[in-house]
């Protein structure tokens, strides 16, 4: 990370010695920060994910990314790939510049208030100087992101019509998005997320949910599969409003965003999904077979029963077009056995992509880990804040 201020060595120490501290009560800063910010802001709650809010989320997310900063001071460079993800995220959200010396603030009133008389002064501007530094590397790779943006795609939200839905399963719908304005719709990268403004009947804030593109690029569309959440409560707020969009409505969307993408080359993709996890999957795979119809490519998917399956048919026919799909469904309800991996390792240049819940993830990089698969070429994507450790 390039750097324009810097930390004296006595201001790295005392960021060192916080650790433990952060260890001990990260979480309870961070639920005492956003407290505060909201109260002080209330129009950020615009740009935050209730549920992840009110599930202590983006709490526990925020408090690790504190702890990891503070362990990794003189050496911030490690964090560069999850900086570059939660930017992706931020500029999706439309996060600016403006918004960084508001959390910054309230940030350090937090530590403040938790740690009390141990919350120097020293220790207090410690902090508020790397929070700075930390706040820069941001700002500069989202600046690079919304200049890539008014490029060749839009800023800020752009309203899209539902030109057609379709029933999947009994939970998950997909709607095919094309531009209001009827002016061209740029490409994205297989792989990559929209965020979807929604609306909610309970209160008078705008709703920000993100969601893969499940459909491979180029096409006179945007599709989007989404899964209805069990419950009508925070939770489950946009996607039941997204459910509800009948053909001809519009719906706003941010920029496509995100680093979960392949790039083309001759090396193996192995691509394991679970559940709705299978959006991004289907369109890395889709658009790979399409660009590289000989590339090898191996898609194992992990759903609870068929009924549950989502873009079944399309994957089937995928599979009984291309000899280079090596295609693999574990399902739940009738397959005693654990889902194992070993027989997906070979000798050649693999790259796994992954993405489902996090414990579904956390369980294949363990399984891929004892088998030699180095972590450079593990990459995954999950459906929540992200939570570096």
């Amino acid at each position: 990370m390039e750097m324009s201020k810097q930390l004296s060595e006595q201001q790295v120490e005392l960021i060192k010695s916080s650790v433990p501290v952060l260890a001990e009560h990260g979480l309870t800063i961070t639920k005492r920060f956003y407290a505060d910010l909201f109260e002080a802001h209330p129009e950020l709650l615009n740009l935050f994910n209730h549920a992840n809010q009110k599930q202590d989320k983006q709490q526990q997310a925020l408090a690790n990314t504190l702890y990891a900063a503070a362990a990794n001071i003189e050496n911030l460079e490690e964090l560069l790939p999850v900086v570059k993800q939660i930017a992706h995220k931020h500029r999706s959200l439309q996060v600016k510049p403006e918004h960084y010396p508001i959390v910054g603030e309230h940030l350090l009133e937090a530590i403040k208030k938790v740690l009390g008389s141990s919350a120097t002064n020293e220790l207090l501007d410690a902090w508020a100087n790397a929070y700075d530094i930390i706040a820069d590397v941001f700002i500069s790779v989202e600046a690079e992101l919304y200049k890539d943006t008014s490029e060749s795609s839009w800023e800020g939200f752009r309203r899209f019509i539902v030109q057609r839905k379709e029933q999947e399963t009994k939970e998950v719908v997909s709607l095919y998005l094309v531009p209001e304005d009827g002016k061209s719709l740029p490409t994205f990268e297989p792989g990559q997320y929209v965020t979807v403004k929604g609306y909610s009947q309970s209160d008078h804030y705008t709703h920000l949910r993100q969601y893969s593109l499940s459909d491979k690029p180029n096409q006179s569309y945007y599709r989007l599969s989404i899964k209805r959440e069990e419950t009508k409560d925070v939770q489950g707020t946009v996607s039941w409003y997204m459910h509800g969009l009948a053909e001809g409505a519009v719906v706003e969307l941010t920029a496509p965003a995100g680093e979960f993408t392949p790039e083309n080359g001759e090396g193996d993709l192995v691509l394991m999904s679970a559940g709705i996890g299978i959006t991004p999957l289907t369109s890395i795979a889709k658009s790979a077979l399409a660009t590289q119809p000989n590339r090898a490519v191996t898609f194992v998917h992990f759903t609870a029963n068929r009924n549950s399956y989502a873009l079944r048919s399309e994957m089937e026919e995928l599979a009984s077009a291309y000899q280079s799909l090596r295609y693999e469904v574990y399902d739940r309800d009738s397959d005693s056995s654990e889902m194992t991996v070993d027989h997906l390792i070979n000798e050649n240049e693999q790259q796994f992509y992954i993405c489902g819940p996090i414990s579904f993830v956390q369980q294949m990089e363990k399984k891929l880990q004892e088998l030699g698969v180095s972590q450079k070429q593990v990459h995954f994507e999950v459906f929540t804040p992200l939570i570096p450790v």
